[in-house]
This record gives C-alpha cells, structure tokens and sequence, in this order.
C-alpha cells in the first residue's frame, strides 16, 4: 500500500482552529512563562477572552514579572463573561496588597471556582471576602483571614464546596462565622496535617445543609488533651473521618448513608503504653443508620477499647475493614453480631494479631484452645448467623493461616453466594515453573463450602 506525503507548507495549522479550542489552549498553557508571553501579544489578545479556567503559578520565571503578567491579564479580561475558574499558587511572598486585588477582582467578576494556595503566610482581607457567585472554594496552606466576620453574616450564599488545608483563623468563632456564612454549603473538606500549626478547628461541624464531610485531622499534643468532636450535621449523608480518638462525641448525623473512620491513638500514647482514653460509644450509636461502614485496622482496635455499648447496625449492608499484622479483630465477632442485615463483608488482608479475644470470627486459635475457653452454654459461631451473600477478600498471599482462614469462612457462612479474592502475587512470581498464583487459587478451591450456590472468583 502506497503513502501520500500531505505537503502541509507554511500554513499554521494551530491558529486555523476554532476560536472556542484555541480559548481552552490558552487556558492550559497560561502559567508558562513563554505562553504568558503569547497571550499578551497582539495576535492572540482577542483570543484571550475565550479563556475559561486561569491556572497561575509564579514558580515559573521571575518573580515580578509574575505580578505584573497577573494584573495585565485581569485588566484584559475585564470584559470577560467566559472565565469561570481562577486558581492561584504562590511559591514566592507577593505583595498582599497584590494578592487581595486579584482575590478581589475574582469576586467581582463573578467566578464559579477560586483556589488558593501558598507556602508563605498571605493575609486574607475579610472586608471584602464574599461572592454571591462562588460555587467552589478551596484555600491551602499560608492564607489565613485577617479581621472580623460578623456572625449571622452570610458570605457565600451559593457556595456548594469548601475546602479548607491548613487554614488558620484568627480564633473558633472567626471559623464557625465562616462556615455559618455559607448558608447552603454541600461539600466541606477539612485537612490539617501538620502538628506545629495552631489552627482554629478545634473538632467542630455545625451546618444544617452540608452533605458530604471529608476530614483529616492529626492535632498537636496540646490540642489533643482537651480534644472533643461535634458534628452538628442532620443533612450529612457522607463521613470521611480520620482523627485520633476523642475524649468526647456529641453528633447528629440522622441522615447519615455511609461512614469511612480511621480512629486512632497518638503515637506518643502507643510507645510510653499510657493509659488509654476516649470514648467513642456516642460517636457510633450516632453512625448506627449507616448502610455502609469502612474501617481502618486502628479504627477496630479503638472499638475494642473505647465502646461501653455497641449499638444495633440495622441498615448496614456492607462492612469494610482492614488488617494489621500488630492489631487484633477482637471487636470483629461483636461487630458481626450487631449487622443482622449485613450483606456484603469486605476484608483488606486476612493478616492479623493472634488473640485469644478474635472469638469464633477467627480461626487463628485451635480449636482445642477455644474448648477450654467455652463456658457452660454453648457458643454459636458468629458468622454462622450472619446473612452475608458477598465476600471480598484482597492482599490475599495464600499462606497457612490465610487458608485456615479462608476455609473458617466458607465452612460457617451459610449464605454465601460469590466470593471474591484478590490475589497478592508479585509478577516475577507469575513467570516462576511452579506457578505459585495457580498453586494459590487451586488450594481455595478445593475447600469445603457450606453454600451449595457459593461461587468463587478472583482479581
């Protein structure tokens, strides 16, 4: 078959595309310096208006020439109604009084989505912070507000997203202001990971209108003495919580569909073994509506540990949890019993501590040990009553006791139906003679199932 050569010339192939492609070129390309460059020049400034996302980083180039490209850019398109994202990411200290116009002009011109970022400490001028247009707000790291907001105030009355990284407020009222000042707020996003940082959320969401709470908190010392959590949250259909454990709980979280926890202990506490505290008794009973829970590994030990009374999951369909070689699943079998419901059961990784408290959810003890563990009445055997119909299973290596595992499972489930392993082997292992990953799945195989319509497969 015979090629034709298409001679191409000198035609400039990229300016002959459709002003609308070329807006969104521009929009990519506009925190290089040399398409910075582009942008202001004469041939491609009326384009400049079809832009709809600003992305501007001054880690690029000069310093000043960054300021002065920003306001350049702005007064061009001050006539824009296409721009609808403006994000700002600063790696150098700009002049504040720079960086309040330009937050300033975004907030006239009516954007939809405003993220700020910085590694240097940017005073936020409150005078001015409000939009009655911002959909999405995101503020990282050094901005912090500086001011008074006037409580009742409403700031944002159509913000649906708000993520705060590393924020500072001047004190806890200044934040709660600012999370009453967006009256319909869906979305909010907490992230403070950095222990030497005195922020001003203290453990605190109250808001009628918020659905989705996404939080990451890993408090200093100092903090965590005096740590409690409330969430206010009658609307919150979805938790994301990882925090160390608090001393108290107080939520309302009516509404709640589905909980992701990783509760854990300060590393402090672990290593000099002082005495344990915190109760999330309050915290679960509030969670007990859920259809979905996900737990990390540390999540079950501060179960074990921090629950006098754990409530009944009535709606919980599907539990998710993790494993730890150096942490046990004493709550494990409790947790079985109080799902009567409970479907779908999704284990990260079978390994775990051997305890002598796993009770018959783990075959990780003899059975003659547990004999002589048996009191006069007789135990029955918490998966023996469960109704889960799907089990998932990763990481799974298929050593001795992750076997002894697996066939303690497909004995006593009487319902299952499909039974999904993920197995964990490395891809020189695949090319090895004896074919480890064929040796792995043919010994689940070959185990006894309780279920008749049981069906195995695996990832």
């Amino acid at each position: 078959m015979s090629t034709k050569r298409v001679d191409m010339g000198s035609r400039d192939y990229i300016s002959s595309l459709p002003d609308e492609i070329l807006g969104k070129i521009l929009s990519l390309f506009c925190t290089n310096r040399a398409a910075c460059t582009s942008v202001l020049s004469k041939r491609w400034r009326n384009l400049l208006e079809l832009v709809d996302n600003l992305d501007l980083n001054d880690a690029y180039g000069n310093h000043q020439y960054f300021c002065d490209f920003v306001d350049r850019t702005l007064a061009l398109l001050s006539n824009s109604t296409t721009v609808k994202r403006f994000s700002l990411n600063c790696a150098f200290h700009n002049d504040a009084s720079r960086v309040n116009s330009w937050i300033r002009t975004v907030f006239e011109r009516g954007f939809l989505d405003l993220h700020l970022e910085t590694a240097h400490m940017h005073r936020i001028d409150t005078e001015f912070f409000t939009s009655n247009t911002l959909l999405e707000l995101t503020i990282c790291g050094g901005f912090y507000a500086e001011g008074r907001l006037p409580p009742g105030r409403v700031f944002f009355p159509a913000l649906k997203s708000l993520s705060l990284v590393s924020v500072e407020f001047t004190d806890t009222l200044m934040y709660q202001n600012f999370i009453s000042g967006c009256p319909v707020l869906e979305e909010l996003f907490l992230h403070y990971d950095n222990e030497t940082q005195c922020p001003a959320w203290k453990g605190l969401v109250s808001s009628p209108s918020i659905k989705r709470l996404n939080i990451y908190d890993n408090p200093s010392e100092l903090r965590y003495e005096a740590y409690k959590c409330c969430f206010q949250t009658p609307s919150l259909v979805y938790l994301d919580y990882s925090s160390y454990v608090a001393k108290q709980y107080a939520v309302d979280l009516v509404s709640l569909e589905e909980a992701r926890l990783d509760i854990r202990y300060p590393e402090r506490l672990v290593d000099q073994n002082e005495d344990i505290f915190g109760d999330v008794t309050d915290l679960l009973k509030g969670i007990s509506n859920v259809k979905t829970l996900h737990l990390s590994s540390d999540s079950l030990e501060v179960f074990h540990l921090c629950c006098d009374t754990m409530p009944v999951f009535h709606n919980l369909l599907t539990l998710s949890f993790e494993s730890d070689e150096e942490i046990g699943w004493q709550v494990v079998p409790l947790l079985l019993n109080k799902s009567p419901n409970l479907e779908t059961l999704v284990i990260k990784s079978l390994v775990h501590q051997v305890t002598d408290m796993c009770g018959n959810a783990c075959a990780c003890i003899s059975k003659r040990r547990k004999k002589k563990k048996k009191t006069t009445e007789d135990d029955e055997c918490c998966l023996s009553t469960c109704q889960v119909k799907v089990l998932n299973i990763s990481g799974y290596r298929g050593t001795c006791k992750e076997l002894k595992q697996m066939r303690h499972f497909l004995e006593n489930l009487k319902c299952l139906e499909t039974v999904n392993v993920g197995v964990d082997v490395k891809r020189r292992e695949y090319k090895n003679g004896n074919n480890k990953y064929q040796r792995i799945t043919n010994a689940v195989m070959e185990l006894p199932r309780f279920s008749s319509n049981c069906q195995i497969q695996f990832f």
